[in-house]
Formats: C-alpha cells, structure tokens, sequence
C-alpha cells in the first residue's frame, strides 16, 4: 500500500433514503434470526469474528492508516482494541439475564432482558474501525441488528467488517453499512423501525440527533467532545506525567474526544514540566503513517487543518506564547508534500478565558496553565461546559482520589491517560453527552427490561 495525501482514493455512493430503507428492512429480517438465537450461539459468532480480525491485524490496521492518516503503530492498537472487544461482549453474551423475585402466597415475578431492534450506529473520523465494534459488538451481543453510518471522511474500513461480521456467520443484512453525511443521518435517525441510536461525534450534531430521536421517542446514546482537564501536582513522578501529557494530546495527531488539552501544572514544577514537555515534543517524528517509527500521521483534511491553525493564531493574538510546533510540516517525501501535516504545538503563558482553553480544538495542540492549590485547579478544571474526561498525576493516593471524586467527568485517569479497557465504560457528563460504551454498562443501553408478574392463587378483584 502506498499513500498519496490529497488525493482520491475512492469514491463511493452516498445512501438516500431508498438506500436506508433497504439496509434497516434488511436489517431487520435479520433480527428475527439472530434475536432467537441464544446467548451461546451469538458468542461464537462474535469470537469468529474476533479471531478474523486478530489474524488480519496487520492488514486491517493498514487498511484504517490510509482510511484515516493515523500511525501504522496507532492503528495495530486500535485493531487490538475492536477484536478484544468483540471477545469481551462474545463473553457476556451467554450471561445475559434477569433476575427472580419471590412474592406472597408463592406467587413471584421475573424480568427478561431483551433485545430492542435495528439500533443504528453513527461513527467518528477518528477512530473509524474501533468505533464500529464498540457500538456493534454490545448491540450484536444483546440480539440486537445495526445499521452503521461512518464519517463520509473515513468510509472504507467499516465496509471491512461487515464483512467481517458476514465471514463469521451473522445472519444476512445483521450488520448493514450506508455511506453519506448529514442527508444520510437523518433518514436513519427519523426511520420509524429504527430502535435506538448510538452516536459519536460534535455537540452540535449531537444536539440535531437527540432532537430527530426525540420525535420518535428513540432512546440515544452521546458520546460528544470534550475540553478535558490534566492535573500535574508537584509531588508527581515528573517523567511519567511528561509522557502522560504527551498521551493526553498527541495521539491520533490531537483527534480525541477525551483528550487532556488543559494541562494545569503546580507552579512549583511549571518550568521544569513545561521545558521538558516541550523538548519531548519537539522529538515527535511527524510524517508518511506507514513507517513504522513515525508517531504522529496527518490530520484529517484540509478544511481541519485549516481550522487547528486558526486556533493557533488566535491564541497567539489573545496573548498565548508558542512554545514549539504550531507551524506546517512538508515531509522530504514529494509524494508527501500535499499531506495535511502539522507539527504538534505546545502552548505557554495561557488564561482560562481564551478560546484555545475554553473550545475543543481537536488538534495537536497543548495549553498549559499554571496553579496554586488543589481547591483552585478542581474548581478551574471543572470550569467548562464538556466532562468528558479528567486526568491526575500525584504519588499522593488519597489526594489523587479526592480530586477525581471533585471531578464532573465520566472517565478519570490516576497515574495515567487515555488508557480505555474494554471492560470499563466510557461516556461523559454535561454537554458531552450520556449514555455509555464498554464495559457491562453498555448493556443496558443496548437491551430492554420486561417485567413478569405471575400469580399463583386466584385474583382478588375490588370490584
């Protein structure tokens, strides 16, 4: 495989309503199938296809660097994640029940946890592949059929799974793909036999989602942005919160959701943490995604990069300093020279007013601010319309505990960043939306509780 940033390496067609009309009809035929199935047979469908994408790795985690521009070594971690998490959901899929509940006169009651439909699952450009089996995996585990919609700025690797999911043995139409943007959202967000939507992206279109869904009285799950804060303390262990910081704002070249983009930093240590964060940085080997000692790929595309630097420049208008990076990369490759590449950016002498600190950039691009006491920096952190994640870096146990109790986010990090289990779920407070991925929390999101009530003697009327 080769890459050529800034030219076509598909073309596909996007899905009209015909189009969704089909693959949720298709869908839901299938549904039939695959909700009677029981929880056992589902599993081994899922473990196939896990061990189809844990043989493939190398090929599929190729497939998603050009999908998306991402490092070889990144995406071979996000593979990694998406086969782990069809095993994790392959393995709760036998263990689905309800519960027994004994009454007077030896009557009871019981509860079913049942499948709800055609769910349909909207991706992100970021993590195209993994973002699929973490909304699939639970749904399919649960008895539920998908229709998924990738970002139209990274539509192929999905296309892979399904036919992945089809190789394993899903029933025909389980796992539907349909390719578009908005036009395409909303004919599936609006789709009367659609379910349940599962979506991950801005807030703004987040915002349009909910209300589509509310129409139909859809149960919706958000995963949206964030403006996550990172807390250095000065009794930290200064080497791993260095390379902490590195993981909360350069992975995916800044295109994470919960990325630490707010670093506050204890004055104590601010000058020796900003100097040594700034060397490291700027070692940072930016270029083509496919070699494998590059760590940071090309961003999306032109109109994002534009739009990165144009947070840059204002930040340095409204009194930012530019500490490193910041500026255009051109690879030495020709081939490369219409790559949308930056150099990852850290910026000094920042305010909790500007906007580089208060808006989700969505770039390679760190704020480092300065604080005094741990009342301040938790008051400050929570400061922010989002509470998507947070993150500590102390050796003091009970303090680290206190902050990320403080903390209105819904995943915490202690010691470390964007580390993300399957096993544990992942969602956010406030404006960065509700619901959860992974874990068995997901479960609930993706199946609904039927409740029985069995008497055992004669009714009693009042009547």
């Amino acid at each position: 495989f080769k890459i050529y940033p800034g030219r076509v390496i598909s073309k596909l067609l996007c899905s009209g309503e015909k189009e969704v009309d089909l693959a949720v009809q298709s869908a839901k035929s299938a549904f039939k199938i695959w909700s009677q199935m029981s929880g056992m047979e589902r599993s081994r469908v899922l473990l196939e296809a896990a061990r189809i994408i844990r043989e493939q790795r190398d090929e599929i985690a190729t497939l998603e660097t050009i999908n998306n521009g991402k490092s070889i070594f990144e995406a071979r971690v996000d593979i990694d994640i998406s086969w782990q998490c069809l095993e994790y959901y392959a393995g709760l899929a036998g263990c689905l029940a309800g519960e027994h509940v004994q009454l007077p006169g030896g009557s009871f009651g019981y509860t079913r946890r049942e499948p709800l439909g055609v769910c349909v699952g909207i991706g992100a450009w970021n993590y195209p592949f993994q973002i699929a089996c973490w909304k699939s995996a639970p749904a399919l585990a649960c008895g539920n059929a998908m229709v998924f919609k990738p970002s139209p700025f990274t539509p192929i690797s999905v296309v892979r799974l399904a036919e992945i999911f089809t190789e394993a043995g899903v029933p025909k139409g389980l796992f539907n793909v349909v390719q578009g943007g908005a036009a395409t959202g909303q004919f599936l967000c609006h789709h009367p036999d659609v379910a349940k939507i599962s979506f991950t992206g801005s807030v703004p279109t987040g915002v349009k989602i909910m209300e589509m869904a509310a129409k139909g009285i859809k149960p919706v799950t958000l995963e949206l942005g964030g403006k996550s804060p990172l807390i250095i303390f000065s009794d930290c262990a200064l080497e791993n919160a260095v390379n902490g910081a590195l993981m909360a704002n350069f992975l995916t070249q800044g295109e994470v959701c919960c990325n630490g983009t707010r670093v506050f930093v204890e004055r104590k240590i601010l000058d020796v943490f900003t100097k040594e964060v700034v060397k490291r940085t700027q070692k940072i080997k930016v270029g083509d995604p496919l070699l494998e000692d590059t760590r940071m790929g090309a961003l999306i595309n032109r109109p994002h990069l534009e739009r990165v630097q144009g947070f840059i420049k204002q930040a340095k208008e409204q009194g930012a300093e530019v500490l490193c990076g910041g500026d255009l990369y051109v690879p030495d490759d020709p081939k490369l020279k219409n790559g949308y590449y930056m150099r990852p950016c850290v910026l000094g002498n920042c305010t909790d007013d500007m906007t580089c600190v208060k808006e989700e950039i969505f770039g390679p691009v760190m704020s480092i601010l300065p604080f005094d006491t741990e009342e301040e920096v938790v008051e400050r952190a929570n400061n922010t319309k989002f509470g998507l994640a947070g993150g500590v870096f102390t050796r003091d146990i009970q303090k680290a505990h206190r902050v990320v109790a403080a903390l209105k986010a819904g995943m915490c990090f202690i010691n470390n960043y964007n580390i993300s289990p399957v096993e544990l779920p992942f969602g956010g407070y406030k404006a960065s939306g509700f619901g959860r991925e992974n874990g068995r929390a997901a479960i609930e999101y993706y199946s609904q509780l039927k409740t029985v009530c069995v008497e055992m003697g004669d009714v009693e009327s009042v009547f």
